[in-house]
């Protein structure tokens, strides 16, 4: 059984090199992740408000937010 990751990002270059990253260290055989660009998916904004991310980019992990560097805050994407 995998747990749910979502990785939220905007597509900066700080957003793709942590996806970089991120797509690197979880083990597929643990984590089912979803990659989220909510630069393209707007609609998503809300779910990851939702989630509690309050800057991308950032990791959700069995429903807790994880943020990594900054590279934009929610209130900017929308």
């Amino acid at each position: 059984m995998t747990t749910k990751a979502t990785f939220f990002h905007a597509g900066c270059p700080v957003c793709v090199a942590a996806e970089r990253s991120v797509a690197e260290a979880l083990d597929p055989k643990k984590y089912d992740v979803e990659i989220v660009h909510l630069g393209n998916q707007g609609g998503r904004i809300a779910e990851a408000e939702t989630a509690g991310v309050k800057s991308v980019p950032a990791l959700v992990i069995a429903g807790h937010a994880f943020h990594i560097n900054h590279g934009a805050d929610l209130a900017a994407l929308k």
